[in-house]
């Protein structure tokens, strides 16, 4: 039975098989055919096994330009995978296959590529896309992958629809529209702001989400600038047409001002209050407050009654004197409401003897007094000239010792008198000494300030200053129990300086060695560092004579028809601004004004500083003093702000402001290897004693006001620049700095044991400014016939910075060869008013605003003008201005006052490729036409 089953269920297999082998004869001859042939089945007939399965199916595709695409597709268990596209059979021959086995399964893995042109997809016209997709066949039966699409992919040049410029309130919204030009795909949109990307993902206020379109939620003055919309895709990208968005403020009144005092002294007047537009000030267009600024009532004061005398008192009984008196009192009437008091006596006295009253003037106990005063200054005389005779007879013995630990900080000074015989101090014993000669040995004092604090010696080492008494006693006589002390007074002088920068010193050959000294008669000895000046519209410069402070008034700033005196100074008494902790005060208290001087562009303002910049070391902050003589801090240099603008440049700060008043840099160290650059200058002379020779040793801030001023008090001393002074970087890592004098020629010079190097702490270096730090030597010759000196002086920071200066110079005036000090000497131009007091030609300034004010797609405005001129940080001060290329002009001319170097400027110009002449190549003519127009108008 069962083997009958068996036979019966044998012919249907065979005929399985066959009926597949013919199957797959017939579909290899159709693939075999050409592109005419019939269409493959869709299936074959099953057999045991599994469907096949897409492991990779093809991915809708873009043809970029003529490049065509290749379409994959991969399956298993497959025997075969041909694509069929817009419902037709790919050739075989355009099939790339490629087969392998699966080490887990071990089925048979089947992979196929087609390439699609772009002509394929041209000609294809269909009411569909052109599209692809792949069958393949197992034992089992076939299966088929999703449809492909293919697309030729384009970008359209021109946006169906530009974003458009607006201005707009503050806290206002801003809607900016953009439709970006057809394509496939379709373009992603992205939105710039001066050429930066805009990341709404870091600003909540913007939305770029909504619609390709970018909205602000509430406008900032900083959200001002030029807006550009950029629509990318696979195969190009598009900008679109910049949109210049201004946000304007519109002006606020203040409160009012408290009543005015009655203009009328007696009787009918007025009073007056007053506010104005600044609460807050209008900008970028924004309106003018609505109203009036000043408010007049009338008033009435009370007359002054001035006072009268009322008539004189019976004269009183004679006294013993002899004399009787009367009185009489300004009550008839009284001064009233601020008149005038009596004008005369309020008593009177006579003698009421009519001469006959006679005196005795010499009583008992005048002549006891008389008589006691006689004897104590006859007794003093004596004492002093016992005194005197005593100090005479023992003056080979005595040391004498100054204590000046009150004003060194703990250095002690030394006098030391040599011994007639056998002075053990020399270093050479068997050199007898002049017996006739007295000398003294002066060593080394570090003083904070020498216009404070000052050595006081026979010599004279020092000017002798006002309210300090330096008081010098004989240990000798203390000894002995007699007690002699010296007081000693003097004045503060002051005065001006030469000009000096980074630049100040030049290698000068004098008989043959680098000789750096300072012509110090050309120095000038006016106490006041101040400068004064009338300007009007067409602006101006004002300079304190060698000290790099500096003020720019533009073109325009002061309104047409208006001038005003505006003055520019140094504080030269006690700063009042006392920096805390590490902060550093980094150069001179600048005031400038006066503060009712309103400008309608930022004027420039240019302070000095000796801090080595660098944004990682230091955190510079502007400070302004109120009118209540308190400071607040404007802003940090740093910062991104619309109020002002800090320049920071190696030696200067320039400063873009809008108001006047008195100003100063302070600097906060962020850490330890923050650096304040000091300038270490050394000067000389003879003292009194002509064995003897000073040296002065100078540490000070390294700014032109700060040198100057140690120049012109050793102008006042008689000193004498000896070597180029140098710059030493001083840390802020709290070591102590030394100063040391080396190699002194053994037989020739000698300085007191021990005395030979001080060190001084951190912090009396540190918070010095701006007061210089001071340490003098005092040398002695062995013989009178050494003229000459060499020696080194070494300034260093313990675990820091060092500089050595090498002195070589001769001690007498006659043989010293003075040399004058090169710098930038502005003390014949401390005012400029006009078109001279600018680089740029006016005319020429105009045609570049007017160039780089307008906006362009290409980015060729006035932001590329600023980072030409290395101006890269808070640019949205500028984009306030209603001409942010004049105001870049502006801090221009502040930062090259002294070269005026236009050839670079045209070079920056050139290279933005908005101008093709440099401003070099001006005519003369076209220079002093400006001159020749300013002259015209004030009449000359």
């Amino acid at each position: 039975m069962g083997r009958g089953a068996a036979r019966s269920r044998g012919p249907p297999r065979l005929e399985w098989w066959l009926l597949l082998l013919l199957g797959l004869c017939g579909w290899t001859a159709a693939l075999r055919g050409n592109d005419n042939s019939e269409a493959l089945p869709e299936s074959i007939p099953s057999a045991p096994g599994t469907l096949p399965h897409f492991m990779e199916e093809p991915d809708d595709a873009y043809i970029i330009k003529s490049n065509p695409i290749v379409l994959r597709c991969k399956a298993m268990p497959a025997m075969q995978i041909f694509f069929k596209c817009n419902g037709e059979w790919v050739h075989q021959n355009e099939h790339v296959s490629e087969e392998s086995m699966d080490e887990t399964t071990g089925l048979k893995v089947r992979e196929v590529f087609i390439n699609v042109t772009r002509q394929q997809v041209e000609d294809f016209h269909g009411p569909e896309d052109y599209w692809c997709q792949c069958v393949a066949w197992s034992h089992l039966g076939t299966s088929k992958s999703r449809k492909a699409s293919v697309r030729i992919a384009y970008l359209r040049k021109n946006f169906e629809q530009d974003p458009q410029g607006k201005e707009v309130p503050i806290e206002g919204m801003i809607v900016l529209h953009c439709r970006p030009p057809e394509g496939v795909p379709a373009a992603e949109v992205e939105w710039l702001k001066n050429e930066e990307p805009i990341d709404s993902n870091l600003d909540e206020n913007i939305d770029t989400r909504a619609d390709h379109n970018l909205i602000i939620r509430q406008a900032r003055l900083s959200d001002s600038g030029n807006y550009t919309c950029m629509a990318a895709n696979i195969v190009a990208k598009r900008r679109s047409m910049s949109a210049t968005v201004v946000v304007y403020v519109n002006g606020g009144w203040s409160s009012w001002t408290e009543w005015s005092n009655c203009n009328a002294r007696c009787g009918r007047g007025w009073q007056k209050r007053s506010r104005t537009c600044t609460n807050p000030a209008p900008l970028n267009g924004g309106a003018f407050c609505e109203g009036m600024s000043v408010q007049k009532i009338t008033c009435t004061s009370l007359c002054p009654v001035d006072g009268s005398w009322e008539v004189w008192s019976e004269w009183s009984v004679c006294s013993p004197e002899c004399e009787h008196l009367r009185v009489r009192e300004c009550i008839a009437p009284p001064p009233r409401n601020g008149g005038k008091y009596c004008e005369g006596v309020s008593q009177e006295s006579e003698n009421c003897t009519e001469g006959l009253c006679i005196q005795d003037i010499e009583t008992a106990s005048d002549i006891a007094l008389y008589s006691g005063l006689g004897a104590a200054v006859i007794a003093v005389a004596v004492l002093v000239v016992g005194v005197t005779l005593y100090r005479r007879s023992q003056s080979e013995y005595g040391v004498d010792v100054i204590d000046s630990s009150a004003l060194t900080g703990g250095f002690q000074t030394f006098n030391f008198k040599t011994v007639r015989q056998g002075n053990s101090l020399l270093l050479n014993s068997s050199m007898q000494p002049d017996l006739t000669v007295s000398r003294t040995y002066s060593g080394p004092i570090c003083l904070q300030d020498p216009m404070d604090k000052e050595l006081m010696t026979e010599s004279s080492l020092f000017n002798p200053l006002s309210d300090i008494k330096v008081k010098v006693q004989s240990s000798f006589m203390v000894s002995l129990g007699v007690t002699e002390r010296g007081e000693y007074h003097g004045k503060v002088h002051s005065g001006t300086f030469p000009h000096g920068n980074n630049r100040a010193f030049g290698t000068i050959q004098a008989r043959n060695k680098a000789t750096y000294i300072q012509n110090l008669s050309s120095i000038s000895t006016t106490s006041e560092l101040k400068t004064t000046a009338i300007f009007g519209h067409l602006g101006g410069r004002l300079v304190v004579p060698n000290t790099g402070v500096s003020l720019l008034i533009p073109h325009g700033a002061i309104p047409e028809e208006s001038s005003w005196e505006i003055y520019l100074a140094i504080t030269q008494k006690e700063s009042s601004l006392q920096p805390e902790g590490p902060d550093v005060l980094l150069g001179p208290e600048v005031t400038c004004g006066p503060s009712e001087v309103a400008v309608s562009t930022p004027f420039a303002l240019t302070i000095p500083h000796c801090a080595q910049v660098n944004s990682e070391h230091w955190n510079i902050h502007l400070k302004k003093r109120t009118q209540q003589g308190k400071w607040e801090e404007v802003m940090s240099v740093e910062e991104e702000t619309t109020s002002c603008y800090c320049l920071l440049d190696p030696y200067a700060c320039h400063i873009l402001l809008n108001s006047f008043g008195t100003y100063a840099l302070i600097g906060e160290p962020i850490s330890d290897c923050a650096v304040r650059q000091l300038k270490v200058a050394v000067f000389g002379c003879l003292s009194c004693n002509s064995l003897d020779y000073n040296l002065r040793v100078y540490c000070m801030d390294n700014t032109p006001y700060a040198f100057q001023e140690v120049v012109s008090d050793e102008r006042l001393q008689g000193g004498q620049l000896l070597e180029e002074p140098k710059l030493l970087h001083f840390k802020g890592n709290t070591f102590s700095l030394q100063i040391s004098v080396l190699d002194i020629p053994p037989f020739l010079w000698r300085i007191k044991p021990f005395t030979a190097c001080q060190e001084v702490p951190f912090s009396r270096v540190w918070c010095s400014s701006p007061k210089p730090l001071h340490c003098a030597f005092s040398l002695e010759r062995y013989s009178p016939a050494t003229t000459q000196l060499a020696c080194k002086v070494c300034v260093r920071q313990v675990k820091g910075h060092e500089q050595i200066l090498q002195i070589q110079t001769s001690i007498l005036e006659n043989e010293r060869e003075t040399i004058t000090f090169f710098a930038h000497d502005d003390s014949n131009f401390p005012a400029q008013m006009g078109p001279k007091a600018f680089k740029i030609p006016y005319s020429i300034r105009q045609r570049i605003c007017a160039t780089f004010d307008t906006p362009n797609a290409k980015g060729k405005d006035w932001q590329m003008l600023a980072q030409k001129n290395s101006i890269n940080r808070n640019l949205s001060y500028f984009a306030t201005q209603s001409s942010p290329s004049a105001v870049i002009l502006d801090l221009w001319e502040a930062r090259h006052q002294h070269d005026g170097d236009l050839d670079s400027l045209a070079c920056a110009l050139e290279e933005i490729g908005r101008t093709h002449s440099k401003i070099s190549d001006i005519t003369e003519t076209e220079v002093e036409e400006p001159d020749f127009n300013y002259s015209r108008q004030n009449g000359l």
